[in-house]
């Protein structure tokens, strides 16, 4: 398996992908739009024998209080083919992205996602740091990770993710 970044030639695979993986449209429709607004911070597939199997994409987000604004990215969607799920793909699209993320200089990342599979990746409910997101979730599935050390520290307020998340 080869994990690169996104290529004009994989973003019909990526759309079909992500409607298969999520039994839907609508994260596919994101990411077309979030693709069109030029707001994909990251975006890696995972593939296999030329085909995609698995796909991450990280976008901007700020984290508001009355104190200040803070830039942030948000993890999401992140997909694997369904016929290919449990094999380990997911982890190492998540490690990868996390990984370049790192190296382009961001500090925080966000997520809304399974608490067990996030956790693994050192994500933390996002309330245990008076953060919180804009739409009211379970305080579980709504997690942080730190980037560099003490990137949080002082950090409260509201995650507003882009306009295109509420499109959908």
């Amino acid at each position: 398996m080869l994990i690169r970044k996104e290529e004009p030639e994989d973003i019909y695979a990526i759309r079909l992908l992500n409607t298969a993986a999520f039994g839907r449209e609508a994260e596919a429709y994101l990411v077309d739009k979030l693709r069109a607004a030029k707001a994909l911070t990251l975006s890696l597939v995972a593939t296999e024998k030329c085909y995609v199997v698995g796909y991450i994409v990280f976008s901007p987000v700020v984290i508001e209080s009355e104190r200040q604004i803070l830039s942030a990215v948000g993890l999401g969607p992140m997909a694997v083919s369904p016929e290919r799920q449990g094999c380990g793909i997911g982890s190492q699209l998540v490690e990868a992205g996390l990984n370049e993320i790192r190296k382009c200089g961001h500090t925080i990342v966000v997520v809304l996602g399974n608490p067990e599979f996030y956790a693994r990746f050192g994500f933390l409910p996002a309330g245990q740091f008076g953060i919180r997101w804009e739409i009211g979730v379970p305080d579980e599935v709504f997690m942080v990770k730190e980037l560099s050390e003490h990137a949080l520290r002082g950090v409260t307020g509201i995650v507003k993710y882009r306009p295109e998340f509420s499109m959908i």
